[in-house]
């Protein structure tokens, strides 16, 4: 009985898993965030992380932008820097604190500078302002940066601020927009002129169709901050074409040996993201106690939380020992 459990769930895991149809590769969807920090302890954000994500060949670098009373348009995570709010003080007042390897806060235009010329993507988020209008005037700014640096074809603008990617759509109808905040579907996206969604993993998870719809109406994909090897495998496998985390040398092992790389193909899978009985547009059941051509022992039931159930993103198919219909044994 033991067995023939095990076959059947071994089965079903590799029916999850792939098959051999084509299948095409991605092989660089690395997206480093806020530059390649962790492995050689950068500060994040900083010129330093920067250069190493091009250094190790991501193919793109994320980092944030506020933008100081002066009008100076800075990189840096939070809306603060050690204690100062940076669009209340000026850029010369941020100037005496460093970066943990002795950097000053970068501007916006020395990091374009450091990645001009490079293949690593800029993957520009711009943070919200403290009003919608301010948050449209840094959008202006960025936008205008850019272009008088000539570096359009090297930038792509990211945001949880919806108004801030419609200005910018405004300001340059070729931009490369994402949504950060997962509220939109791709239908809605497309309609607003949005090139992708760039959506924390776990919306994807809940909405596996957005990723068809997606492709379908030649939306880019991309996944934030996706840094455990299991999430990177089912991203991988679903063909994102960016995967932004601050574990790039852990994604770059996991895309080396994926099956989508010896032309594999992902054909089903459940994620299980709900609770209680399997997904029954899913899963089916065999039912009774026949034996099934192997002698087992056990009772197959159908739709019993007691012998299969769905908790905490796990199937669970149980074996019991009861007795039912001269069975000593019940599972699913």
């Amino acid at each position: 009985m033991k067995f023939s459990l095990f076959s059947k769930i071994l089965l079903l895991f590799f029916i999850t898993i792939c098959s051999s149809e084509a299948f095409s590769k991605n092989p660089n969807s690395v997206v480093a965030h806020r530059g390649a920090w962790k492995a050689k302890n950068f500060p994040e954000n900083s010129i330093a992380s920067l250069k190493y994500a091009i250094y190790i060949k991501c193919i793109g670098s994320e980092f944030d932008v506020h933008m100081t009373a002066d009008n100076v348009l800075v990189v840096n995570h939070d809306p603060t820097y050690h204690g100062l709010t940076i669009e209340k003080v000026t850029y010369k007042e941020l100037l005496p604190f460093k970066l943990s390897n002795g950097e000053n806060i970068p501007t916006l235009k020395e990091y374009l500078k450091t990645g001009k010329n490079a293949n690593t993507r800029l993957v520009c988020e711009i943070k919200p302002a403290s009003s919608v209008e301010r948050g449209r005037v840094v959008a202006q700014k960025v936008v205008e940066l850019v272009k008088a640096m000539k570096m359009e074809k090297y930038v792509d603008y990211i945001s949880f601020d919806y108004e801030m990617l419609l200005k910018i759509r405004s300001l340059d109808t070729k931009a490369h927009l994402q949504y950060l905040n997962g509220t939109k579907s791709p239908t809605e996206l497309k309609a607003d002129k949005i090139n992708g969604a760039d959506y924390h993993y776990s919306v994807f998870k809940r909405n596996p169709d957005w990723i068809a719809e997606s492709k379908k109406l030649g939306l880019s994909l991309n996944a934030w901050t996706v840094n455990d090897a299991k999430d990177l495998d089912w991203l991988i496998a679903n063909d994102f074409d960016f995967i932004t985390t601050n574990e790039p040398e852990l994604a770059f092992e996991r895309i080396k040996n994926a099956p989508i790389q010896k032309d594999w193909k992902l054909v089903w899978s459940d994620e299980f993201n709900y609770k209680g009985l399997p997904d029954d547009k899913k899963w089916g059941y065999d039912v009774g106690g026949s034996g099934w051509g192997n002698n087992e022992q056990q009772f197959y039931t159908e739709k019993d939380t007691s012998t299969a159930f769905v908790n905490n993103g796990i199937l669970t198919i149980s074996a019991n020992k009861t007795i039912k219909e001269n069975k000593q044994y019940t599972s699913a």
